[in-house]
């Protein structure tokens, strides 16, 4: 098997994919770095690396944008649109309204192709939807972005189908974030190859009997024809908004987490405070069936962004979950463990693994005999119950202000806000470091 695979790889040196392949490694990952990584002043890699990096950064907490059907779609699309304007020179650099375009393109084909599959609609099982749309949404972006031809941009989808996918099994850990990186890096090199000439197959989106294409994602992927957008069309983004989350942990976690939170309310007063877990005889919490989001004693913190028990409990102690509820620390407090002993958990019939119609609900005994309970069905910052811009702005400036000095948060704020009249989007980038 060894030698006749090298020898196969031998020959296959010859033909013109592998010289399509090598080319463009050659030119990527150069040693000159050419695009920014958040944060990180001075630090330039090559333009898929660094939508790599950034990408592996959004997601790094479960802190990121989600909506229905289920996906985190900014992360997969914004750090390679970024690194790939940050690789044009400096005389075709894209405006703020070309970026924003190229941004909601890679949002809208996500959005479509997660609507041809009743599957996608429910928490996933399978493939972690952001490592198969946003793949997807990666490669339409750029190749908006490059401004390629139809037939290029159909090429660009189906490179990005064979480097999409990624299983569950991987949630709760620290590889979860590398498929954000992965979708956001492999869109971009599917993108870039297929601006090089690569072709692929055209029919990986239809549902061709016998072959295999897209649904190998979605076992029950039905796509339809749409019409080419006109003056009238609507578009995904105008008829529904993003979950926008207020602590860095799974979205079904924040159901049940402001469940609990009003308990705390009712036992300590308004104002924060904590109650003691010697007051407690049972947690019972009823949630969705979903296994990878069960977990009754986490480990680390990617199990406890990840636990329903963890969360419930969290906020019962301290009226909230917060950044801070992640670190070992917090995990390990022994008043946390006590009433993660007392957690018992409910699948009611009537709460869907489907983050448009479930519920998160508490139920506490008490030690003296009372019984409390509380009901979540729309969580602040779901796309029922959205975040206001001033709520946003705020969680905005605490997260860039941990790496970023004050003025130059409020001057990202700034260029954002006015992106779609820029010039030219170099103001964005320089700002990012």
């Amino acid at each position: 098997m060894v030698l006749d695979s090298i020898g196969v790889g031998l020959i296959g040196t010859t033909t013109e994919v592998f010289q399509l392949a090598l080319q463009h490694c050659q030119h990527m990952y150069g040693p000159d770095g050419v695009s920014s990584v958040y944060g990180c002043k001075g630090t330039r890699l090559s333009p898929t690396l660094t939508a790599f990096v950034n990408g592996v950064a959004t997601h790094s907490m479960d802190f990121d944008d989600t909506w229905h059907p289920a996906t985190h779609p900014s992360g997969a699309v914004l750090p390679a649109v970024l690194a790939l304007s940050d690789m044009m020179p400096a005389s075709n650099k894209p405006t703020g309204l070309d970026l924003l375009l190229a941004f909601n393109v890679g949002i809208e084909i996500q959005g479509r192709l997660m609507r041809f599959s009743n599957e996608a609609h429910n928490i996933p099982k399978r493939f972690h939807p952001p490592s198969v749309v946003g793949t997807m949404g990666s490669a339409a972006a750029c190749a908006r972005l490059l401004s390629l031809d139809e037939s290029q941009c159909s090429h660009a989808l189906a490179i990005a189908a064979s480097l999409s996918g990624a299983p569950m099994a991987n949630a709760a850990t620290q590889s979860k974030p590398l498929h954000i990186g992965n979708a956001a890096r492999l869109g971009l090199e599917a993108a870039l190859l297929a601006s090089s000439g690569l072709e692929a197959s055209a029919v990986v989106l239809d549902d061709t009997p016998g072959v295999a294409g897209f649904s190998a994602f979605y076992e029950d992927y039905a796509p339809q024809s749409i019409e080419m957008p006109n003056e009238n069309s609507k578009f995904l983004l105008e008829e529904q908004d993003m979950a926008f989350k207020r602590f860095p942990a799974h979205l079904g976690m924040h159901w049940i987490a402001d469940a609990a939170a009003s308990i705390n309310k009712v036992l300590v007063g308004a104002g924060p405070g904590s109650i003691l877990p010697d007051q407690v005889e049972e947690i019972l919490i009823r949630v969705p069936k979903s296994k990878y989001i069960n977990r009754p004693f986490p480990e680390s913190e990617h199990e406890a962004r990840h636990s329903f028990q963890f969360n419930a409990c969290t906020a019962l102690l301290y009226g909230e979950v917060t950044v801070q509820s992640f670190t070992p620390v917090s995990i390990n407090r022994p008043e946390l463990l006590a009433l993660l002993n007392c957690v018992r958990v409910e699948h009611p019939h009537d709460n869907p693994a489907n983050f448009n119609l479930m519920y998160g609900e508490v139920q506490v005994t008490l030690r003296g005999g009372d019984i409390l309970t509380a009901h979540c069905d729309t969580f602040y910052g779901h796309w029922h119950n959205p975040l206001t811009n001033e709520s946003l702005r705020r969680k905005f400036r605490s997260n860039a202000a941990t790496v970023l000095p004050s003025e130059q948060v409020e001057g990202l704020i700034e260029v954002i806000e006015d992106l779609d009249r820029m010039e030219d989007c170099t103001p964005l980038l320089t700002k990012l470091q």
